[in-house]
C-alpha cells in the first residue's frame, strides 16, 4: 500500500488578468523577501470554481471579475518545491482561467487578503522571469501581450 503524506488534496482556482502588457499579481512576503502569485485561492465545499474565483478575487484584489476561458490545470506538491519548509504535506490542484477586470482603477488590496499578502501589483510581462513569481513556468507562456499555454495539464510545477 502506498505511503501517502496527507489524505487531503486541496482544490483551488486562479486568475490570469492581463492589461497593457502587464499581469495583475498578488504581492506576498516571506522570510526570503517579496514574491508574487496569481489571484485566487482555495475552494470551499459547495462552491463552484467560478464562485470561488469571484470570491477570492474580491478578497485579494478588491474587484469583481469576468471569467473567460479555462487555461490550464497545475498541481503543486509542496515537498517538491522551494516552499517545502512550510508546505511539506501540502498538495493542491489548481484550475486557472483567463479573467478580466471591468475597471482597472478599482484594483486594490481586498478586505480579506491572505496572511502573507502585502499588496497587489501590475507586473510587466517581460520581467516575470526576473522576479520571484510563481508558478515560474508561466513566465515563458506570455507572447505578444497574451498568454499562450502549450497544454492544459502542466503537472507538478512551481
Amino acid at each position: 500500500m502506498p505511503n501517502y503524506l496527507s489524505s487531503n488534496i486541496r482544490t483551488a482556482v486562479r486568475a490570469v488578468i492581463i492589461r497593457d502588457g502587464t499581469l495583475l499579481a498578488v504581492k506576498m512576503k516571506d522570510r526570503d523577501g517579496v514574491f508574487y502569485i496569481l489571484p485566487g485561492g482555495g475552494q470551499k465545499a459547495g462552491e463552484t470554481f467560478f464562485d470561488t474565483l469571484k470570491r477570492e478575487c474580491m478578497e485579494e484584489i478588491g474587484v469583481n471579475i469576468r471569467i473567460g476561458d479555462f487555461l490550464f490545470v497545475r498541481e503543486y506538491i509542496g515537498r517538491n518545491h522551494i516552499f517545502r519548509y512550510r508546505h511539506s504535506n501540502f498538495h493542491q490542484v489548481e484550475a486557472v482561467f483567463r479573467c478580466f477586470v471591468e475597471d482597472v482603477n478599482e484594483v486594490r488590496v481586498g478586505d480579506e487578503q491572505d496572511m502573507r499578502q502585502i499588496g497587489v501589483e501590475w507586473l510587466p510581462l517581460d520581467t516575470l522571469g526576473d522576479v520571484r513569481f510563481f508558478p515560474k513556468v508561466l513566465a515563458s507562456f506570455f507572447k505578444d501581450g497574451e498568454i499562450d499555454v502549450p497544454r492544459h495539464y502542466l503537472g507538478d510545477v512551481n
